[in-house]
């Protein structure tokens, strides 16, 4: 029965909540219970199917895609280069990562306290391809849940052989595949054709990489599954922290399901009484189709990835006895409790305060970033030299860091403090793209103009006519 608490009924649970004592997935003996969810039908799954289409077709064709001759994404965390939109930044750019970092962290915190778990049912690549790829082959192999635990429990048949075969051999070579894309945004698609076109022993690291990727992929689809996002996921076991009664979940309304109970197709005799039963038929239909297990009835739990199967088969089950539908439904619990449908709350507006600054302070810097930067350092163990009774002279070593796709030309130097000359060792070279050219000059300076052992001076640094950075340094002097 429905219980009252100053007003507001609260949603009904267990006599004991067990099901908050452990996982969906486990059982008393710490056994995993395998889960055969039931083939979702409705309109959010069609939705979410045409969804996951753009997704996996925008995954699967970035690495193609070039700005410059570079691609649009590149995460090659071991030579530290990366792209994003076909803006190539270095380890100099470590500080805009970590600002984005941190940007991105407060995001998902205002993101999660609004919409609650939505990326993981709609975009996150784990449910995608779980729900959308493997789980859909598995379907068309095996059949439906049924016949899939039938087929798991019968004896080692013919046919048995041939649809497990046949489904962990599409299920490795989709693992293939899903591998190559992902080393794609590690190495660049390029570097990927290489590997896979040219002997073995001429790439056996690549090789290697691609043979442990794709077992692992496999394994995760094949075998672990649900388990990712219960158990590994860090932003399932943190969600939950941050979730509050306004956040937009996937909620079932008590209100007006309680107490469920079985449709009555026989009329009670008048002199029996039975209590009037809410919306919810007690089909179980929520729980058969949940990939995750759990029986959505008994709250918002750390299981839910928000797939939205279960709203979709109760949407069929009210359309098929005349009810509305919406039972199961996007919706807070604020809104299922007071029918308050406000989510900007003073959370809300805090986060979105520091997200906006976030984001700001991230634009100006990205505004000011050179896209050739200098570095200008006295040379190590060396002391000033005295040219003659008017100059002094220091040895420096400099680094052109070229961040585009192209090399620059006609790179020069000039002193911008006054009183002083630079003179190069040999010529000053191009700067490469992409990598990091070095050479060393002198700059040698008016004695008179010196005030003690450390001067600060600053070089300006051309191509041709186009001034590209400039750089601050100390130039070592006599003592006064």
């Amino acid at each position: 029965m429905e219980k009252e608490n100053g007003g507001t009924r609260t949603p009904p649970v267990a006599d004991t909540e067990t099901y908050r004592d452990h996982i969906a997935t486990v059982d008393e003996q710490g056994k995993r219970i395998w889960i055969y969810p039931k083939k979702p039908d409705g309109t959010y799954y069609n939705i979410r199917t045409y969804v996951s289409w753009v997704l996996l077709a925008l995954l699967f064709g970035m690495p193609f895609i070039k700005i410059n001759g570079d691609p649009l994404f590149l995460f090659n965390i071991l030579e530290r280069r990366f792209i994003l939109f076909g803006v190539v930044f270095t380890p100099q750019d470590m500080h805009l990562f970590a600002l984005a970092m941190i940007t991105l962290v407060v995001f998902i915190v205002l993101f999660t306290v609004v919409f609650g778990r939505l990326f993981c049912g709609w975009v996150c690549p784990q449910t995608i391809f779980m729900e959308m790829v493997f789980r859909k082959i598995e379907y068309a192999i095996e059949g439906d849940a049924n016949q899939q635990r039938k087929l798991n429990l019968s004896p080692w048949t013919q046919d048995k052989i041939i649809k497990k075969v046949a489904k962990h051999a599409i299920f490795y070579l989709i693992a293939i595949v899903i591998a190559n894309t992902f080393l794609a945004y590690i190495i660049g698609i390029d570097n990927l054709i290489q590997i896979i076109s040219e002997p073995v022993s001429q790439h056996m690291g690549g090789f290697i990489a691609l043979l442990i990727f794709s077992a692992v992929f496999y394994f995760v689809f094949a075998r672990f599954r649900e388990q990712v996002c219960i158990v590994v996921c860090p932003y399932g076991r943190l969600q939950s922290v941050m979730l509050v009664k306004e956040s937009i979940v996937v909620v079932y309304d008590w209100i007006r399901g309680e107490p469920r109970g079985k449709i009555r197709k026989k009329k009670q005799p008048e002199s029996e009484q039975l209590p009037e039963l809410g919306d919810c038929i007690d089909c179980k239909l929520c729980v058969q189709v949940c990939p995750t297990g759990i029986d959505i009835r008994n709250g918002t739990q750390l299981e839910c990835v928000n797939c939205t199967a279960c709203i979709d088969a109760c949407d069929n089950v009210m359309e098929k006895i005349n009810r509305p539908k919406g039972l199961i439904r996007y919706d807070s619990i604020s809104g299922i409790e007071k029918g308050d449908k406000k989510i900007f709350n003073t959370r809300v507006w805090a986060y979105s305060t520091v997200l906006l600054a976030l984001i700001g302070l991230q634009v100006y810097l990205f505004s000011i970033r050179n896209d050739i930067e200098a570095v200008v350092l006295r040379t190590p163990g060396m002391l000033y030299q005295e040219v003659d009774d008017e100059f002094i002279s220091n040895l420096y070593n400099y680094q052109l860091i070229n961040k585009t796709s192209k090399d620059i030309q006609n790179i020069r130097f000039e002193l911008r403090t006054e009183g002083g000359r630079i003179k190069t060792v040999g010529s000053i070279p191009a700067a490469t793209k992409q990598a990091i050219s070095e050479g060393a000059f002198f700059i040698e300076m008016e004695r008179d103009i010196l005030r003690g052992r450390k001067n600060k001076i600053v070089i300006d640094v051309y191509s041709g006519e186009e001034k590209i950075d400039d750089v601050s340094t100390n130039f070592l002097g006599p003592p006064k």
